[in-house]
């Protein structure tokens, strides 16, 4: 039954998303709005003309680069320091205050620092997109060892595992688990809109084509690259929801 409703409700995603792209396609084609704003289709010839010099497949690699450093960076700081926290009373005392402090700041005020600090370089990009990917993940996992039942580290005790690394293998990681993996998810997908704002300043990667493509109002070729950041989207979204279901199996 339940394999019945995912497969009713993948069914339903995908004919809504075909239908989108069916009344975006007849609109623009009507001319009933800008022709700045391209068919669908046009997204196939601009990958066409890009792809040919080797444009698009160096941006998207450009990309990723930096993604991956900026988002590992992040989410490996945040659920340390989010365990830290949650687990000692004077971590946490010590950090409260910043945390709240910073917490509010987006990563793209961070730009001016990192371009400073880092010059426009892929180092910078990574730092942008590690401060959208850590707070996100520190808070997941601080929340979820927060939300552990206190009885479990009683019950740990009382079977003969009551030190601090027995408590943090067999009742903190297995606890928090689903919290830390939806931070991560998260994390995964704030990643991608710090990474634009980071590439829009200059740093070579898919943000910067977008911009040289708005200045020189070719819309089918930012379109382009819009779809390309939704892909690549989709593609970490599905692989973490993979991972989360494999991983909480194994934990429960």
């Amino acid at each position: 039954m339940k394999s019945q409703a995912t497969t009713t409700n993948t069914l339903i995603q995908v004919v809504s998303v075909l239908g989108f792209l069916a009344v975006w396609e007849a609109v623009s084609r009507t001319n009933m709005v800008s022709p700045l704003i391209p068919p669908p289709s046009s997204i196939l010839s601009a990958f066409r003309r890009e792809q040919a010099d080797g444009i698009w497949s160096a941006n998207v690699a450009a990309t990723a680069g930096h993604y991956v450093w900026g988002v590992l960076i992040g989410t490996v700081a945040g659920i340390a320091l989010g365990y830290a926290a949650a687990l000692s009373p004077v971590v946490e005392a010590c950090q409260e205050g910043v945390a709240r402090l910073l917490r509010p700041i987006p990563p793209l005020a961070w730009v001016p620092f990192a371009i400073i600090w880092f010059g426009i370089s892929e180092l910078a990009a990574a730092f942008i997109i590690a401060i959208g990917a850590f707070w996100v993940n520190y808070f997941s996992a601080y929340s979820g060892v927060q939300a552990i039942d206190r009885r479990l580290f009683e019950m740990c005790a009382t079977f003969g595992q009551g030190g601090w690394w027995a408590r943090v293998i067999k009742v903190v990681i297995p606890g928090s688990a689903p919290s830390v993996l939806a931070g991560i998810r998260s994390g995964l997908g704030i990643g991608w809109f710090a990474v634009l704002a980071a590439e829009l300043f200059g740093i070579p990667g898919i943000g910067q084509r977008m911009q040289e493509a708005s200045g020189m109002l070719a819309t089918d070729v930012v379109l382009l690259y819009m779809a390309t950041i939704a892909l690549c989207y989709t593609a970490c979204d599905a692989a973490m929801v993979l991972v989360s279901r494999r991983m909480l199996q194994w934990l429960a």
